[in-house]
Parts: C-alpha cells; sequence; structure tokens
C-alpha cells in the first residue's frame, strides 16, 4: 500500500510553525495532557494513547494523534498535531505498518525524538481469511522509512491491540520505552504498567468466562474490515468475513464479494453483520439486508481502528473490549454476566 502524502498546505503551514519557533509555545493537539517540566509524548492512535496515559500518569504529557471515530489508516496531521510531533520527547506508534502516514508526519514536523514502537516483539498474522499463518515481527524499531513501513503492513494484520494478551504486551513495550526514556519516572512507570496489566487480565478472563458458554459452531463473526483477527484467535471465534476484505479500511468491496459474502452468511448461519465506529455502515446494512439478517451499527457498532469519543461505551480500550464483546455476545443470543468492578473505572 501506498503511504498517504500529505497535503502541501499543511507541510507548508507545519513548516512554518517550526520554524517560527511555534512547536513548542503554540496550542498542543487535542488529546494532550498538560504536566508542566514533564516528559513530553506523542501516540499515534486511539488504543496506544489510551495504553500510554494510563502508562505515564503524571510523569508525561500525552499529546494524542488520531481522535476517536477516526480511521488510523487514512489519518491526516493537522498543523497543531505536526507541531506538537516536532516538540515531542517521545513517539509511541501501534507499529506494525497500521501508521502508513508516519514518515511524511515525521519528515514534515521535524521529530527527532525516541519512537517506541509498540508492535515490537509481537507476530503479526498474515490472515485475511482465517488460514491462521503469520509473521514474525520481532526488532522491528523505528518507521522512519518508507519501504519498511508499507513491508511491514504487507506483511501482516497491525490491529494487534484486540487481542487483550498482546495489549499487555504492548503496554509492557511502552512501559520499557518510557523508563529508558526518562530513567527518573521508571518505578512509576512501571507500577502503573503493572496495574493495568492486572486489569487487562482481568478483562481476558470476564470476556473468555462469556465466549465459553457458546457452543464453537455458533461464534461466528462478520465485521466491516478485517480488524478483529486477532481478537477472534483468541477467542476461538470463526471469522466468517468482513464487508471490506482488506485490514484497511479505505478499501471497497467488489459486487463479487459482496455477492460472496452473502452467500456464505446465507451458507453458515451467521445471525448478525457488524459495522464499525468509524467506517459508513451503509456497505455493512447492504448486506445484512440482501443476507437476511441484523446489521449492528450506530452506537452498536464496533469500536474497531478507533476509540470512541468521552462518554461513549468505547471511550477507552479496556470499555471498548466490554462493549464490543457483549454486543457481540447478545447477537448469539447471551447476556453477559456482570462486569467487575474494577474494569468499569
Amino acid at each position: 500500500m501506498k503511504t498517504n502524502a500529505l497535503t502541501l498546505p499543511v507541510l507548508f503551514t507545519a513548516g512554518a510553525l517550526v520554524l517560527a519557533g511555534c512547536a513548542s509555545s503554540g496550542p498542543a493537539a487535542s488529546g494532550s495532557t498538560d504536566s508542566a517540566g514533564a516528559l513530553k509524548v506523542v501516540a499515534t492512535t486511539t488504543q496506544v494513547a489510551d495504553f500510554t496515559r494510563e502508562i505515564a500518569g503524571d510523569a508525561a504529557s500525552v499529546t494524542q494523534l488520531v481522535q476517536p471515530n477516526q480511521s488510523a489508516h487514512s489519518y491526516d496531521p493537522s498543523a497543531a498535531d505536526l507541531a506538537a510531533l516536532g516538540s515531542a520527547d517521545v513517539l509511541v506508534i501501534n507499529g506494525a505498518g497500521l501508521e502508513e502516514w508516519l514518515d511524511d508526519a515525521i519528515s514534515a514536523s521535524g521529530f527527532s525524538g525516541t519512537t517506541i514502537d509498540a508492535s515490537t516483539g509481537i507476530e503479526l498474522s498474515d490472515d485475511e481469511a482465517g488460514d491462521g499463518h503469520s509473521h514474525d515481527h520481532a526488532d522491528e524499531a523505528e518507521h522512519t522509512d518508507e519501504a519498511d513501513a508499507d513491508h511491514a503492513h504487507e506483511a501482516g494484520n497491525p490491529h494487534i491491540w484486540t487481542d487483550p494478551h498482546l495489549a499487555e504486551h504492548m503496554v509492557q513495550t511502552i512501559a520499557d520505552g518510557l523508563a529508558e526514556a526518562d530513567p527518573s519516572a521508571s518505578a512509576d512507570f512501571e507500577a502503573h504498567a503493572t496495574a493495568y496489566d492486572a486489569k487487562l487480565a482481568e478483562l481476558d478472563e470476564w470476556i473468555h468466562s462469556n465466549v465459553d458458554q457458546v457452543p464453537e459452531a455458533e461464534r461466528l463473526l462478520v465485521s466491516n474490515h478485517d480488524a478483529f483477527t486477532y481478537f477472534v484467535d483468541a477467542y476461538d471465534i470463526t471469522y466468517v468475513g468482513s464487508v471490506i476484505p482488506s485490514f484497511d479500511d479505505n478499501a471497497e468491496p467488489s459486487a463479487a464479494e459482496i455477492d460472496a459474502l452473502v452467500a456464505k452468511i446465507k451458507e453458515t448461519g451467521v445471525k448478525a453483520v457488524f459495522s464499525e465506529a468509524s467506517i459508513s455502515p451503509k456497505a455493512a446494512d447492504t448486506i445484512a439486508r440482501e443476507a437476511g439478517v441484523t446489521v449492528y451499527s450506530g452506537d452498536e457498532a464496533l469500536y474497531g481502528d478507533s476509540l470512541g469519543p468521552a462518554g461513549s461505551d468505547g471511550a477507552t480500550y479496556i470499555a471498548s473490549q466490554i462493549h464490543n464483546a457483549t454486543v457481540i455476545l447478545e447477537s448469539w443470543g447471551v447476556t453477559p454476566s456482570a462486569v467487575p468492578a474494577d474494569l468499569e473505572d
């Protein structure tokens, strides 16, 4: 896939801000937290920003680039985003080739700090059709070369956070990177990561206990695009297919692909098609209607590429996973058990 080039007006504006010294004094991009004198961290996606805030606490200020319900694939940085990036000490990325716009953003902003790739050490699945193949993604460091980023995306599915076990791995990688960037706060980072990992383990146990009530043959899922491979693998769910047959939510299904998915839904007995909060529900609506099944959209849509805004069911990573598991279970006719109290904080 080709990297989306930034528009010239944005590049010019960002360059002017940096050259004028506004990168550190101007307003930060939305999603930042103010901690005077602390390590300045920029996180790319909604998920890694949420992880980073949990780990950082008051020891770092965190600026989030991709905003709620915004595609992580087609994101286009604003001048304020580039200014915040240019003045950051640390950049935290999902990695695995997800941020195809990253090289242009780094170049335009002049960022020269430390990059923490949360996907380091995680094996990527290349499974767009359920074949279970994977690729080793160990020791992939900074995405500063366009060919490397494109290769990483081509090598496998970048939606690693959908499995809470892999989220734990990402959290530890981020904590280790922040500790290296600011050794004086390393004990705080580690303590916060340990506490958050305990919640992720509890989340995983809650999802498992509920999904395990459903016979494996009835654990079927159809979603907007192929963002849930790691989730379905973690809980032995059969991924019947995606409305957009791609890792990238910007792709569009052909008429033949739509017909094939409708036929597969009817053949397998899938009861629902799930839209995603950051993607138009039109194609999912069409397929569900043609297949004669329920479509989950609007407030019931899954949180895939992006978390939701404050106050929504997907405002945090843990909240989004609880929401996703809940609506999927309900589509199978299961009422999930009560969510552990400490996961609702």
